[in-house]
């Protein structure tokens, strides 16, 4: 992580909301700072970068936001593109929810739309605006995420895994196409390869928090597929573990591993760098994967999760691999 100079930190103290003062992401604040109808100079380009930085930094999630290995000139542009992220999010999950969250959602569309109109507002969109200038970045990846966290909303089970899968085109794909004009690297073919390592993750993570997906109220494990494998309805929220879940989940863990094989062939079609961005998401998909099996895909008694341990190993391993086939560049 790229480290503040002292400029960069005044810049955040004179935009910051009190989560601020914390070092904690608190978005109630956020919002409170900087939402709809919120009067407030816009920030400079300094201060907005600033900020992304702080939303980056501070936020809950446990995963490394911007990897060690990132170049340091990257580093901003990634930031700025995860706190768009990180807001869109949170506009969906960490408010009320339903028409307030759509209402809120349909807010930050208008600011992304500002910020390619060359008329920024929020601190966020003020660091996305030079991002996207220098990267040539078009406004569909963006917008489709909206789309994405708008269904959220709106649709709780999927009858299809082709509804799924169109789903995670707009909930996952996204990013992953981000992450290729971050690197300048993007084009149809790595995309479509991107969007097969991006539909993994998001399977692999879907099938990791099954139950705390139902817990919300949500079904991503597809109807066609209970029905054909003899898992009840009732069982599924009851949380019962049985043979038939048993069964649905190791069909649905394979169908993940297979987006992860195909998408593989993106990595020889990658600078360094992002060869081993992307290499380091696909390793962590797949060790999601082999938790959920290693316990017998019975997520319902405990969550499937990877040791800080292991991901570290993960990492060493991967950097070895990219190091000794010499395809460091």
């Amino acid at each position: 992580m790229a480290n503040l100079d002292s400029q960069s930190l005044s810049g955040v103290d004179r935009l910051q909301a009190p989560s601020t003062t914390s070092g904690r992401w608190d978005f109630a604040a956020e919002l409170a700072a900087w939402g709809p109808g919120k009067s407030r100079d816009t920030p400079e380009a300094m201060a907005a970068r600033a900020y992304c930085s702080h939303v980056a930094r501070t936020h809950y999630e446990n995963f490394t936001v911007v990897s060690l290995f990132l170049p340091r000139r990257l580093v901003r542009h990634f930031q700025a593109v995860y706190a768009y992220c990180r807001w869109a999010d949170d506009l969906a999950d960490e408010t009320s929810g339903g028409e307030e969250a759509l209402r809120l959602l349909d807010w930050w569309r208008e600011e992304l739309h500002a910020c390619y109109d060359g008329m920024p507002r929020h601190p966020v969109m003020v660091a996305l605006r030079e991002t996207v200038r220098r990267f040539d970045i078009p406004r569909q990846p963006f917008l489709d995420l909206l789309s994405a966290f708008e269904q959220d909303q709106k649709v709780k089970e999927y009858d299809t895994f082709t509804d799924l899968v169109d789903y995670c085109r707009r909930s996952a794909n996204p990013v992953g196409r981000l992450v290729l004009y971050l690197f300048h690297c993007h084009d149809e073919v790595r995309g479509a390869l991107s969007d097969e390592v991006c539909t993994g993750l998001q399977l692999a993570n879907f099938w990791q928090d099954v139950r705390r997906d139902l817990d919300m109220g949500r079904i991503y494990l597809p109807k066609e597929d209970r029905e054909r494998l003899g898992e009840a309805d009732s069982d599924l929220r009851s949380r019962r573990f049985s043979p038939a879940f048993a069964d649905l989940m190791r069909f649905e863990v394979q169908r993940a591993r297979g987006c992860f094989d195909r998408g593989s062939a993106l990595l020889p079609l990658l600078p360094g760098m992002a060869r081993l961005e992307v290499s380091l998401f696909i390793a962590g998909g797949r060790a999601i994967l082999d938790a959920v099996e290693k316990q017998g895909f019975d997520v319902w008694s405990r969550r499937p999760e990877v040791s800080h341990r292991e991901k570290f190993s993960l990492m060493l391993r991967t950097l070895w691999t990219e190091i000794r086939t010499r395809r460091w560049a």
